[in-house]
């Protein structure tokens, strides 16, 4: 079986700090080809991958920016022109590769990372009858779609270790963001009386300049920045929760997958997937607000890390989605 991931070119593959779409793109290919597949990775050209990797440019948009629509379709095409030589294409890359779709023989299989607007349904509408649509939560799924499966983003579980005994510090670990709620995060550790460690690419400036920096002290609120993998394990696994005061309908939530692989209880809104995520008074707890999410943190304690450990394992590993995108494969081919 010859397969092609098409991933975003906005970051690297996988990310050297955010980038959740390049991240899942990464562990599902390295996880198909311990699996034996013959795979290619269309990414930047510093991607990091035991796949044969193709590129158009060395560096990520985020890295060295140029005119994104310009190297979008310059990626995709690349993609596109040898379409013949795969059985499969799996694409990471939103709705720009589905306009190829009808002019190429081989079939094509988007995951749907969440819908960025109401406005760019129109093209999965379009193509609705003609390819093939993975949601990666049953609560991201729009009426109007049909979908072939729901496969839930993995984790290469061998970057994220157990930690028995946290630290007493609450975490934000997310790009910051008036949706992700990161000023309630500073409301809900100052009301709880505990210290807020902060981690996140800053994608408001504004948000970040007015609402988050003032609280800024490093004491009692302290920001690391958009931190990388070589922290991340660190820092998720210390917490004594993870807070994701979630204001919008999130479609997964890598970090909560994350945190919770480490042994750490996630206190989240009940909102978008936060319930299939998070077993509820077991890995963390559902809350409708930040008075709620509060007395949470009182009965963080109260969670057995190793429940959060093994739930996550069990659900959001590598083998676990690898061997779901492997199903939805044969399926597509016909060979199951």
């Amino acid at each position: 079986m010859k397969i092609a991931v098409l991933a975003p070119i906005s970051w690297r593959t996988p990310p050297k700090q955010y980038g959740p779409w390049e991240q899942v793109a990464s562990v599902l290919t390295e996880g198909l080809v311990h699996q034996g597949l013959d795979v290619t990775l269309f990414a930047t050209g510093d991607s990091i991958t035991n796949a044969k990797l193709s590129s158009v440019r060395e560096h990520s948009l985020g890295d060295e920016p140029g005119d994104f629509k310009v190297w979008e379709c310059l990626h995709i095409s690349s993609l596109m022109e040898r379409a013949g030589e795969f059985d499969l294409i799996h694409s990471h890359f939103d709705f720009l590769p589905l306009t190829w779709s009808r002019v190429i023989k081989t079939p094509m299989l988007t995951t749907i990372h969440g819908f960025s607007s109401p406005a760019i349904l129109p093209v999965y509408q379009k193509y609705n009858g003609t390819t093939h649509y993975v949601s990666i939560s049953n609560s991201d799924r729009d009426p109007s779609l049909t979908y072939i499966d729901t496969v839930y983003n993995g984790l290469n579980e061998t970057l994220f270790s157990f930690t028995a005994t946290p630290d007493d510090y609450l975490l934000s670990f997310g790009r910051i963001h008036p949706e992700k709620g990161t000023h309630l995060t500073i409301e809900i550790a100052r009301e709880a009386g505990m210290r807020l460690i902060i981690c996140g690419l800053i994608q408001d400036e504004n948000y970040f300049r007015e609402k988050i920096a003032p609280h800024i002290d490093n004491r009692q609120v302290i920001y690391k920045g958009n931190v990388g993998p070589e922290d991340r394990n660190n820092i998720l696994g210390k917490a004594k929760a993870l807070l994701h005061p979630v204001l919008f309908n999130e479609p997964f939530g890598l970090s909560i997958a994350e945190a919770m692989m480490c042994g750490t209880p996630v206190i989240a809104f009940d909102r978008g997937a936060m319930k299939e995520l998070i077993t509820d008074a077991k890995t963390g707890f559902l809350v409708k607000n930040t008075a709620e999410a509060v007395l949470a943190v009182k009965q963080a304690d109260n969670i057995l890390r190793n429940d959060c450990r093994e739930h996550s394992l069990a659900r959001f590993s590598q083998g676990k989605m690898v061997s779901h995108y492997i199903e939805v494969y044969k399926r597509i081919l016909g060979t199951h």
